[in-house]
């Protein structure tokens, strides 16, 4: 894993960026485009082996952060699991060659399609009492190892934190769930919790585990996995206030917590974790065009030809790092960097922006790696080309959606 492993950490992130950049722009490559490499993800595991190094920990990807089937495949190369939240991901889970025991199956309402797949040997995560009912005779027959998806009290809406999420058991829904599934004869050997993304301190997931750990002794419960979801802040992306989201957290202090909290689960082999913005992030920029300008008293605009609407809506939550090619200096001014859509909203970012910028400029978005695809949209636009970066070479791996396909997806 550490032999030529990335450029990234040694020269930094905005320099390997610029390097892998050089050849494609060279080449006249038509923006928007987005460009991912391994390279960070390589660097994200390393510094997870480093620092989880005395426990033991399954890494399973979380496709919906980054369903990129190029990063995919390499991570089923590694010997990896993928953890899938939907009936398209299983899918393309099994078309992309993972095993059934590679496959980790979370999700609210899963009785309404996984019927339609019994797949031997699935890893499979309860959210209801429905899906106990109705799944319960098909993961005895089909020996699925399944689980129990706790909701504990730190678990709550983050635009209304007074009220609940609508996943997974309490603990009061959890015992007769757990009951069933025995008298069923189902596998059961993991509880699982998912708090939600950006969790900003260790100290959250320590009264989690305290309180799952509870949950299992009162239903008699020993699981052999805990699976803590996913959720770890990724570095250098901001709040729209410009405070790091990582600014509580650090991998060393939540090292910490597992081994103190390791010992409340006395049968535990396993920690399973399902980072995805954590891991995927870093690995992925956004490369638009300045295409107008638009210089007014208490503003100035720039029109680009992506964004927000089109290809970055995380932006209505974080700020990442950007910068132009070539560099401009010189004096500073308030700067709106929109998208080419018809929306007051597409706003990539503003901020305090080089008054030399112009057209023709590129502008580069970090950390693109994480949501972006999933959440593009044809806003009177196609979808942009991606290229990947192998470690090695970069390759286009999907063209410019033509006109002839962007009129054809709607039907």
């Amino acid at each position: 894993m550490r032999a030529g492993l990335s450029q990234a950490r040694a020269s930094g992130p905005s320099a390997f960026w610029r390097r892998l950049l050089r050849p494609l722009l060279q080449s006249g490559c038509p923006t928007p485009f987005y460009l991912f490499s391994v390279c960070p993800i390589q660097d994200a595991l390393v510094e997870l082996d480093d620092t989880f190094g005395g426990l033991l920990f399954r890494h399973w990807l979380s496709c919906k952060t980054h369903p990129l089937p190029a990063l995919l495949k390499w991570w089923r190369a590694q010997n990896r699991g993928i953890e899938v939240v939907s009936e398209f991901e299983l899918r393309l889970a099994r078309h992309l060659g993972f095993t059934p025991r590679q496959i980790l199956i979370n999700g609210p309402a899963k009785h309404h399609w996984l019927p339609a797949h019994p797949i031997p040997g699935l890893q499979v995560n309860f959210d209801s009492a429905a899906e106990v009912r109705v799944l319960a005779p098909l993961a005895r027959r089909l020996n699925w190892t399944c689980g129990i998806r706790l909701h504990t009290r730190q678990e709550f809406d983050p635009e209304a934190p007074q009220f609940p999420t609508q996943f997974g058991f309490t603990p009061a829904e959890a015992k007769p769930a757990i009951t069933r599934l025995r008298q069923h004869g189902v596998r059961l050997e993991t509880v699982h919790f998912h708090l939600r993304t950006n969790v900003a301190s260790p100290a959250i997931y320590e009264r989690t585990l305290s309180e799952a750990a509870e949950g299992c002794r009162a239903a008699g419960f020993s699981p052999r996995y805990v699976d803590c979801g996913g959720g770890f802040p990724p570095p250098a992306v901001k709040s729209r206030s410009g405070r790091p989201l990582d600014a509580e957290f650090s991998l060393a202090s939540m090292a910490k917590v597992y081994q103190r909290t390791k010992r409340f689960f006395p049968g535990l082999e396993e920690f399973w974790l399902e980072n995805g913005r954590w891991l995927s992030a870093r690995s992925g920029v956004l490369v638009v065009s300045v295409l107008d300008t638009k210089d007014r008293p208490a503003m100035r605009n720039l029109i680009c030809d992506g964004g927000r609407t089109l290809h970055a809506l995380v932006s209505t939550w974080e700020t990442h790092g950007l910068f132009s090619i070539p560099d401009r200096g010189g004096p500073l001014c308030l700067t709106t960097l929109n998208g080419p859509t018809c929306m007051s909203f597409d706003q990539l970012a503003r901020g305090q922006f080089p008054c030399a910028l112009r057209p023709g400029d590129r502008l580069v978005w970090m950390d693109a790696g994480a949501y972006h695809l999933p959440w593009e949209t044809r806003f009177s636009h196609p979808l942009a080309p991606i290229y990947w970066h192998d470690g090695r070479k970069v390759t286009a791996v999907r063209a410019p959606q033509s006109f002839k396909d962007w009129k054809a997806s709607l039907g």
